[in-house]
């Protein structure tokens, strides 16, 4: 029995999470504007039998492949967003469900800290070495969710929604985590999109 754990779709990659996604990637490396779908199942080896049939069906290309014991997640994406599409119907054909059985995304974690102390930007910084980094004095939201997968629409959502950093998305394992910096009111705007997003995520 597999479990359609995380499924949510990116209609446009903003150009920070096309830039941060790349750069963690082992597969084809997905550009600003691209369409991306994110699908997380249980058991985690099933994953492989779902990104061949992916490919089979259409034509996108597989950024990203992760398989843990429980957990096994996949990331398409092309440029053209019907085939991003069609490729999750035909994944959602083969288990034999629909968006709607996918697992609905919790907040495990929420929060702003405003004016932040270089001591604790340096270490953010040194930490996290695949994003941009915080300065002093910015703002920072950390948000927390789970499943992991879903944070990425968040990232994305958040990107949209205001001028601000990505410093870190982390979307595998039990729990995503995502932390952006930036002014005060952009962090406000950006955190109030992305927990938006976690909470009515999008269909294909």
């Amino acid at each position: 029995m597999i479990q359609l754990r995380t499924y949510v779709y990116i209609d446009s990659l903003q150009p920070q999470l096309a830039a941060y996604i790349g750069s963690v990637s082992q597969g084809f490396l997905p550009v600003p504007g691209d369409a991306a779908l994110w699908v997380e199942v249980s058991p985690g080896m099933a994953v492989h039998r779902l990104t061949d049939i992916a490919l089979k069906a259409t034509r996108v290309h597989l950024s990203q492949l992760v398989i843990e014991r429980e957990f096994g997640a996949m990331v398409i994406h092309h440029r053209d967003q019907s085939d991003v599409r069609e490729a999750g119907h035909a994944v959602l054909a083969r288990l034999g469900a629909g968006q709607e059985d996918r697992k609905a995304c919790r907040v495990t974690w929420n929060e702003v800290i405003r004016g932040m102390m270089p001591d604790h930007t340096v270490l953010i910084n040194r930490q996290n070495r695949r994003g941009s980094m915080i300065l002093p004095e910015q703002s920072m939201f950390i948000l927390e969710t789970e499943p992991a997968g879903y944070i990425i629409y968040a990232a994305n959502q958040a990107e949209k929604a205001a001028n601000i950093t990505l410093i870190d998305v982390r979307a595998v394992g039990a729990y995503g985590r995502m932390i952006i910096s930036g002014r005060e009111a952009d962090v406000d705007e950006a955190a109030a999109a992305a927990v938006h997003a976690v909470k009515n995520p999008s269909w294909t």
